[in-house]
């Protein structure tokens, strides 16, 4: 794994953060060509079949993320110095997904060069994950064909997530009424959001998952007034609703519609819940190898995959996006065994 180790620590070196990963982008393409294999690109994707591609097989999808969140406050040493301590690797994205990342493409290149696999691989590193960008997997999903199964890389310490809540933003707006503080003039707007927040507080969806629990949501920023002699007239605030199963977004953001009085306008609906069944033959293989199952609260790729997928990958989901992120080499290294031992010889026809 040496050499996968070496390619993490050329991408840590590299910013790139979300819709600016095209260094990074090239890091993996310059791995690839000096590995000898062909790969397709658009803009800062890059993906690559395995070189005994039997028209008819299933194909599993390997696939995380190059692109970074912005250094979070707090950092002690340079991020984007890809330093070794008593086999621990410090580095801006060294664990989301940098860990995953690397891993997946050495799984890949083991699977490479075997013949008679009973699947075809695609392995794809993509951009724009961690602002569930348009430019990013969902853009080249056409262009990778029918996929059976996705594995997506995140930092979940190898154990399975088999299912996402859904994530949807909501920009919400009350409408008051301007007028002087000292008299009894107009109508607050902040009591109003005020309000409609306490309804969405207290406010439960009916269906609970066994896998991903209660629909939560969560007010999380607030705006109103110019002075402090006015009494506002309007105030927004924005609430991210974390879906289940049971829910479409579209659904969750009609109930809450007929719930409070703010006008209240979804930024997007297509980051719906998702998941695969238990029965499925990759999550009975995890179980069999010892492996947990569970239902994560975080959103990732799988969000825009229409087809069944896992998210799994070494290191720990705690750490990302935090200050003097990490990922231990043993990680990665138990990692790889686990993602082979997970496909070898797995049957998905």
């Amino acid at each position: 794994m040496d050499k996968y180790i070496e390619l993490l620590k050329s991408l840590i070196i590299v910013p790139s953060l979300s819709q600016n990963e095209k260094e990074a982008a090239e890091v993996i393409r310059q791995f690839l060509i000096n590995s000898k294999v062909k790969f397709d690109s658009k803009a800062n994707n890059t993906w690559v079949r395995n070189r005994y591609w039997e028209d008819g097989l299933p194909v599993i999808l390997l696939n995380s993320h190059i692109d970074t969140v912005k250094p979070a406050n707090g950092y002690t040493r340079d991020p984007y110095s890809p330093d070794v301590e008593d086999g621990v690797l410090f580095g801006l994205g060294s664990n989301d997904a940098g860990g995953s990342l690397v891993t997946l493409l050495a799984v890949f290149m083991h699977f490479n060069l075997v013949e008679n696999l009973p699947f075809n691989l695609i392995y794809a590193a993509t951009a724009e994950e961690e602002i569930s960008g348009t430019n990013g997997l969902v853009s080249i999903l056409s262009e990778l064909g029918p996929i059976s199964l996705a594995i997506v890389g995140e930092p979940t310490q190898m154990q399975m997530a088999i299912a996402e809540k859904g994530l949807m933003v909501l920009d919400c707006t009350a409408h008051g009424k301007s007028g002087h503080a000292a008299r009894e003039e107009g109508e607050n707007a902040i009591y109003k959001a005020m309000g409609d927040i306490e309804k969405i507080r207290q406010f439960s969806f009916e269906k609970v998952s066994a896998i991903l629990g209660s629909v939560k949501m969560s007010v999380t920023i607030i705006n109103a007034g110019s002075q402090h002699n006015v009494v506002p007239d309007v105030c927004s605030f924005v609430v991210d609703v974390r879906t289940n199963e049971y829910y479409t977004n579209q659904q969750a953001w009609e109930i809450l519609d007929q719930l409070i009085e703010s006008d209240m306008k979804p930024r997007s609906f297509r980051l719906n819940s998702s998941g695969i069944p238990i029965g499925h033959p990759i999550v009975q293989r995890g179980i069999r190898l010892g492996l947990n199952y569970y239902g994560s609260p975080t959103t990732s790729d799988q969000a825009v995959i229409p087809y069944p997928s896992i998210k799994i990958g070494p290191g720990d989901s705690a750490r990302s996006h935090t200050a003097d992120e990490y990922i231990s080499i043993s990680e990665i290294e138990e990692g790889f065994s686990i993602y082979i031992d997970l496909l070898t010889d797995l049957k998905l026809a």
